[in-house]
């Protein structure tokens, strides 16, 4: 079942009674203007005061073993920023596409028996691809419930669907501080992220837009691949990047400064 909240103040996991919801712990993750599950629309760009909020929750729980058939899986991972970490993105052709059990929307709670609630997504994508090839595991989800059959909003003028994609600025969540309305990225920049996006599944044999930008900000301010990589180390240094791959994507970087 999915609750609704019209206006502002709400954020992933915040008011939970005030949604008509018993506890906030069931709230997986809320999208804008859409009572269907709709991985473009979480919430995270500016709202309008006749927005509404859409809380999805836990629904039904399922356990799938998959094969590692090959070194990619065909996931892309996002996370709420407070500790659920689902799939956004389910590439055609893919193995995970070969299992109609699992869906976009989907909630990652473990893999092969270990929680990874509280997790960040480069965290679980980094899981997922340490898995040994040709060797099968499981994987346990929580799939929201469903929605009703909305019809979408209509009124003259422009939607405020329209409105949140030809914004300016965007909510940025973080697991760490608080959260910040900064500048949509120039269409420079982002052309870098894709490209950094890119070598992800080149070099790691993943897809993780998230991942790319905070790689892409981690080289913010810094002058030389020298500096780039200890920044790159302090930020995300478990992932143990390749120095091929930390010199490819700085000059990714290096691109989007050139404009």
């Amino acid at each position: 079942m999915l609750a609704s909240s019209r206006g502002r103040g709400c954020l992933e996991r915040a008011g939970g009674r005030q949604l008509g919801i018993s506890s906030s712990a069931k709230i997986l993750y809320c999208t804008l203007n859409t009572p269907k599950i709709n991985m473009e629309k979480l919430l995270g760009g500016q709202l309008g005061l006749e927005d509404f909020i859409f809380v999805h929750v836990k629904g039904t729980e399922k356990e799938v073993n998959v094969y590692k058939a090959e070194d990619s899986l065909g996931l892309t991972i996002t996370d709420n920023g407070v500790g659920y970490a689902f799939i956004k993105r389910i590439r055609d052709g893919s193995i995970i596409d070969a299992i109609k059990t699992i869906c976009v929307g989907d909630h990652i709670e473990s893999i092969n028996g270990e929680n990874v609630v509280g997790w960040r997504h480069y965290e679980v994508a980094k899981k997922l691809k340490e898995l040994k090839k040709e060797e099968l595991f499981t994987m346990k989800l929580i799939e929201p419930k469903k929605a009703f059959e909305i019809g979408p909003r209509s009124k003259a003028g422009k939607s405020s669907v329209d409105k949140i994609e030809s914004g300016k600025e965007t909510l940025r969540l973080r697991s760490k501080g608080p959260a910040t309305v900064e500048e949509m990225p120039s269409e420079v920049n982002t052309k870098a992220i894709e490209k950094i996006d890119d070598l992800l599944e080149l070099y790691m044999g993943i897809r993780d837009i998230d991942l790319a930008t905070t790689m892409f900000e981690a080289g913010k301010g810094k002058h030389n691949p020298d500096e780039f990589a200890v920044a790159l180390d302090e930020t995300l240094g478990d992932f143990a990047f390749p120095d091929e791959f930390v010199f490819d994507v700085w000059g990714a970087i290096g691109d989007a400064k050139q404009g």
